[in-house]
């Protein structure tokens, strides 16, 4: 009695399967590439220590501060995703990451009135916090109380006087 016959598999279909897998490992490489940061948050990265001049691809959505030994902060201005350059006192281009800024706090909730949207940062109690996407009215009067405010506290609690 003989062996049972193995199934054949095409040498095509296993130099694929090798190929996938040696590719894996590389597209997670540049996955991890990614800096992640939430609007209105700054982290904390590290660039090459030769790192004289940091490009932010687009200045709307995020923006950095360059500070010793190539620590950068990088700050989430806008929803989307951008790319950063490091470049060293040459002009020789360092590194490279792609930065995407998401969302915020998750204690914001968002309320919806027709076309019209509110956001409330809910920690524990709800006020107002207005966010991107916010009604243009509701924007408006948060943002000027908050400035108000602001004033107030800059000026040392007496009322600026016009």
């Amino acid at each position: 009695m003989s062996p049972p016959r193995r199934p054949s598999v095409p040498r095509a279909a296993c130099l694929a399967a090798c190929l996938l897998v040696l590719a894996l490992p590389v597209a997670s490489a540049r996955a991890s590439d990614t800096v992640t940061v939430s609007v209105d948050n700054a982290k904390v990265i590290r660039l090459p220590e030769r790192t004289a001049t940091v490009i932010v691809g687009n200045p709307i959505i995020a923006d950095v501060s360059l500070q010793r030994n190539g620590i950068v902060v990088l700050t989430g201005k806008s929803f989307g995703s951008t790319n950063l350059i490091a470049l060293d006192a040459a002009g020789t281009m360092l590194a490279e990451s792609a930065i995407s800024v998401r969302a915020g706090n998750p204690s914001v909730i968002t309320v919806q009135r027709g076309l019209e949207r509110e956001s409330y940062s809910c920690t524990p109690a709800c006020q107002p916090a207005v966010q991107l996407g916010d009604a243009q009215r509701y924007f408006s009067e948060v943002s000027g109380q908050a400035g108000q405010r602001n004033s107030l506290a800059t000026a040392g609690g007496t009322a600026p006087t016009r």
